[in-house]
């Protein structure tokens, strides 16, 4: 594997497992997540690293299989410019149902 690969690949690791400890810190709750604006506000800046490292993979590698690699980035995008209409349970959503399936793939990518 290509080392910038590699870079993003480990950052985009590193994220999940923040994203994890966050929903750990929530107990697993929405409303715990809901009611904690700097929670948020760290989960927001998360999925925006996972975007830009997977557009910059993407760029390297256009054959990698990551489902939803057009979302994420352009989550990424909404996060940066569209910030005012990002709601806690979007970002729920994508927590619990996305996430699980990237650090899959990501796992599959970097190998043993």
């Amino acid at each position: 594997m290509q080392l910038k690969l590699l870079k993003y690949v480990l950052d985009i690791e590193s994220v999940i497992e923040e994203i994890e400890s966050i929903k750990q810190k929530t107990q697993n709750d929405f409303q715990n997540f809901s009611d904690d604006i700097i929670l948020q506000r760290a989960v927001e800046r998360d999925l925006e690293i996972i975007g830009e490292a997977t557009r910059k993979m993407t760029e390297i590698n256009p054959a990698l299989q990551i489902t939803a690699s057009k979302n994420i980035i352009g989550l990424r995008n909404i996060i940066s410019h569209a910030y005012d209409t990002v709601e806690p349970e979007m970002l729920w959503g994508i927590i619990q149902k996305n996430i699980p399936v990237l650090a899959d793939e990501i796992r599959k990518i970097k190998g043993p």
